[in-house]
């Protein structure tokens, strides 16, 4: 009968001869990276390494194995690959870096800035960009969010305040997509308590409505309540708080909004039902600018990831992260148009771009990525 502690005891001596085995090779790869920051060779080199996987799996015994040892090998050399990029950081080599172009301030420039918002006085983000920026600003609207990013490239305005999040309906999707098309920066956030209510005209009566107007994202998260109200019609709009301004100008009595009590207030309409306000439901704005600053307390960093379609990829960019000690707030997926079945990936993490940890990071991230965009600092 086999001794169950012997074979623990074999395993342990094979388990340190690999580790002396390991170090062994993490100090020929860091020779390999001091040649390779000498002569100015890019640490990642694919064709090499799909050929080095190859033929180590091919020392293997068995299909089982020489996908083990293939794994194994991979995960190795992606180490190795991580120290080495620690080593172009330690040495300042860092030319070409997507983070490379940011400035650095103190605090966002904000005094007499012009800000444009989606929607009308009274919306959700009318709210985020008081909240923000205070009074001492000039701000117009738009219609929508598109609108919002163009205002920013004719240099209409500084600053433009979008929902990027919602607690309860999830990610606004379409401003990912619209900061893919616009050369724009995250230079800020905002979260927002969004306190739902239904309003009608003065006078109306719930049981004699018909139709209810709101933003997408506030019909979703109102969706249990209107569950119990079947015979009304839910019309989507642009935003909550062009709702209230639809109803307050048709002066229906059949027609309702749901939007927040500060658009209620504004447009004079009457609350008619509050008892379905949402807890623990807020949405996160972003503040978007078109020059590249980011504060020197900032500790959020958003990233866009285009990968290589194959096997593993998304773990090994992330575990740039991850091998950094960076934590991880929040990744999202869009398809990339034209080509079928390949995705970006939008991620945060926490850090500061002046951060060691962060630089080490990006570095390896955009020397193995297709293609790496930062966002922001916030």
């Amino acid at each position: 009968m086999l001794d169950l502690n012997e074979i623990r005891e074999k395993i342990d001596v094979t388990d340190r001869e690999i580790v002396q085995l390991f170090e062994q090779r993490m100090r020929l790869t860091q020779q390999v990276a001091e040649y390779k920051i000498e002569v100015g060779k890019p640490v990642f080199d694919r064709e090499r390494e799909v050929s080095k996987l190859k033929t180590l799996g091919a020392l293997a015994s068995g299909e089982f194995n020489k996908k083990a040892v293939q794994e194994l090998f991979q995960q190795i050399m992606s180490i190795s690959r991580k120290r080495q990029y620690q080593l172009l950081g330690e040495q300042g080599k860092t030319d070409g870096l997507p983070e490379n172009g940011y400035v650095q301030v103190e605090k966002l420039p904000s005094e007499n800035a012009t800000v444009v918002f989606q929607g009308v006085e009274g919306a959700y983000s009318f709210a985020a960009m008081k909240t923000f920026f205070g009074d001492g600003i000039r701000s117009f609207h738009v219609e929508t969010w598109k609108d919002a990013m163009e205002a920013i490239c004719r240099g209409d305005a500084d600053y433009a305040v979008l929902p990027i999040e919602n607690s309860t309906a999830g990610s606004v999707l379409d401003i990912y997509d619209l900061l893919v098309e616009y050369p724009h920066y995250i230079v800020g956030e905002q979260i927002i308590p969004v306190a739902h209510v239904l309003m009608g005209v003065p006078g109306a009566d719930k049981e004699s409505l018909t139709e209810v107007y709101s933003h997408p994202q506030g019909l979703a998260q109102s969706k249990a309540y209107l569950e119990q109200h079947p015979k009304w019609k839910q019309t989507a709009v642009l935003n909550t708080a062009v709702a209230a301004q639809m109803v307050a100008k048709s002066g229906d009595p059949k027609k309702a909004a749901i939007a927040s009590r500060y658009a209620a207030e504004h447009f004079q309409l009457e609350i008619l039902d509050q008892e379905f306000v949402s807890s623990n439901n807020e949405t996160r704005f972003v503040i978007i600018s078109g020059k590249p600053y980011f504060e020197k307390k900032a500790r959020k960093i958003s990233v866009c990831i285009e990968l290589p379609h194959e096997t593993g990829s998304l773990y090994n960019i992330l575990s740039h992260i991850i091998y950094n000690n960076l934590n991880m707030t929040k990744i999202e997926s869009r398809p990339i148009a034209r080509r079928n079945w390949e995705y970006r990936f939008f991620v945060d993490f926490e850090g500061n771009l002046s951060d060691a940890a962060v630089k080490n990071a990006l570095l390896g991230i955009a020397s193995e990525a297709k293609k790496l965009r930062v966002y922001g600092n916030y």
